[in-house]
């Protein structure tokens, strides 16, 4: 399978405790940059959150977006300071001895004295709030994926077109190939005759002329080559993988096969035809770059 490395995955989970969303976001990346956005009480999950993020994705930026909301009240409490509530209690009947007043003291009185209660913040289960945060991220994750393998199915489909297309393009090259030097040949004679004119031609000094020619636009290995580097780019493709370096590779070898088909190409047609070649290698070498 071919994953592509633009995707997005969103999952939201939602409990009777809280809600938590997750986005996942990725575009093309000569390797894995990931990036997170969460809220502050997560900050001790992040190591885990990218061990688990690497075993779904390998290469590309990647943008996670994290949001979260509690429900519940129950993380906070009322804490009733005893103690100190008593030493205030003792502290208001000296006073009112002292004074000669009235000691007026009342429940409601004695609770608004500073520290006699407290809101405190309870301990949150860290443990169950890991589960809650890693199922999110895993079906965030999910998700992504398949986006990822869905748009990688579909650049497979179109780099396989364009890998049959240029194999056409490099069948008319080799065949067009023999025609040139025979028509070499044939100018070669009439332009001889003409400039001699007589028919007495040295046919030796010919066939050196169009072996030399011969050899000067000869092709073959460059054909030879670009076609087992069309069949290896499809073979990779369809065998599926990580395999977008190693396209990428095969392309930059392809590009400079058809620069050297194109450089020695003395016939119009063959350069029409490499020119077309370089154009399908370099559209191809654009797409792979979104190739995880």
């Amino acid at each position: 399978m071919i994953n592509s490395m633009t995707g997005f995955g969103r999952y939201e989970s939602i409990t009777d405790e809280c809600r938590i969303s997750v986005e996942i976001k990725a575009v093309n990346h000569r390797y894995l940059d990931l990036g997170i956005k969460m809220p502050k009480k997560f900050n001790g999950f992040e190591a885990a959150m990218r061990t688990l993020l690497k075993n779904y994705i390998q290469r590309g930026k990647v943008d996670v977006f994290i949001t979260y909301e509690d429900y519940t009240e129950e993380h906070v409490s009322l804490r009733y300071n005893a103690a100190l509530a008593g030493e205030y209690a003792e502290y208001f009947r000296k006073m009112a001895e002292q004074f000669g007043i009235e000691n007026d003291l009342s429940t409601s009185v004695l609770a608004r004295c500073p520290e006699v209660l407290t809101m405190e913040q309870a301990p949150e289960d860290e443990e169950h709030m890991w589960e809650l945060l890693e199922d999110a991220l895993k079906k965030a994750a999910e998700n992504f994926v398949e986006s990822r393998r869905r748009e990688g199915e579909n650049l497979k489909q179109d780099l396989l077109g364009k890998l049959d297309h240029m194999l056409e393009l490099v069948d008319f090259i080799e065949s067009r190939s023999p025609g040139i030097v025979e028509e070499y040949r044939r100018k070669l004679e009439e332009k001889v005759k003409e400039l001699l004119e007589t028919s007495a031609i040295d046919d030796s000094r010919i066939a050196a002329e169009v072996t030399i020619f011969a050899d000067k636009i000869c092709v073959d290995e460059e054909t030879v080559r670009l076609r087992s580097h069309v069949e290896g780019m499809k073979k990779e493709l369809i065998s599926g993988g990580s395999v977008g370096r190693k396209l990428d590779f095969i392309a930059q070898e392809m590009n400079r096969e058809s620069n050297t088909i194109l450089s020695k190409s003395g016939d119009l047609e063959i350069t029409d035809h490499a020119i077309v070649l370089k154009t399908e290698i370099e559209k191809i070498r654009e797409q792979i770059q979104n190739i995880e």
